[in-house]
């Protein structure tokens, strides 16, 4: 049986996050952090699709300044927001170590935030999910060596804190976050976590899934 599960989940920072929890009595979980241009409704039919060609249960959520909430986004905001995603499923008694953190684009923030952070416990995930990451917000614009102060999810500084295997899936032709982001975040990704990346080719940043989809 499946079940959908629509929450609001309350964060340590006091913001009021929407959730929705499609629980299927899988033995794997995969916890989903979105992009920019939507929130955890806007996704609500891919998260069962997932659920459903993947056999997990699958949790998704909306950062603090999204969807229904209201107050302004930031980064702190999100960071607490992925803390109270992973609290809810410990509070449902989700095994930690059969989680995949799994993201889309900015998402990548709060993923390799949570799994850095997990990892450093001693507790890393099951594994990490990057489709079309960034290494930061300021290096979507130019090419910096080195991560400036007031950058936003500095995930090439972090990804190699993830103690889990690491996969990074990126479309050679995204308009939006360059490939060689992926490509970077696969090099600054700790050699014995390096899962086999998946390029793309002819992907562009909102149409990975489409495209894959009609390939077969």
């Amino acid at each position: 049986s499946v079940d959908s599960s629509h929450v609001w989940l309350e964060t340590r920072r006091g913001s009021r996050i929407e959730a929705f929890f499609v629980d299927r009595r899988a033995q794997m979980t995969v916890l989903f952090s979105h992009a920019n241009a939507e929130d955890v409704s806007m996704v609500f039919a891919w998260l069962r699709e997932l659920s459903l060609r993947l056999g997990v249960n699958v949790l998704g959520y909306s950062y603090t300044g999204y969807a229904r909430s209201s107050k302004p986004p930031s980064e702190l905001d999100v960071y607490a927001d992925v803390d109270a995603a992973w609290d809810y499923l410990m509070q449902r008694k989700v095994d930690p170590k059969r989680v995949v953190l799994y993201s889309r684009s900015v998402g990548s923030g709060p993923t390799l935030y949570l799994a850095e952070r997990l990892s450093s416990m001693n507790t890393p995930p099951a594994g990490v999910v990057l489709q079309s990451p960034i290494l930061s917000v300021f290096r979507i614009a130019f090419d910096f060596r080195y991560t400036l102060p007031g950058d936003l999810f500095p995930n090439v500084d972090r990804v190699g804190g993830a103690r889990c295997p690491v996969l990074v899936i990126h479309g050679t032709h995204d308009e939006v976050v360059p490939f060689w982001h992926g490509q970077e975040l696969f090099l600054a990704t700790r050699p014995e976590w390096r899962f086999k990346p998946f390029w793309i080719p002819g992907a562009g940043h909102n149409n990975i899934e489409l495209l894959l989809r009609d390939s077969g």
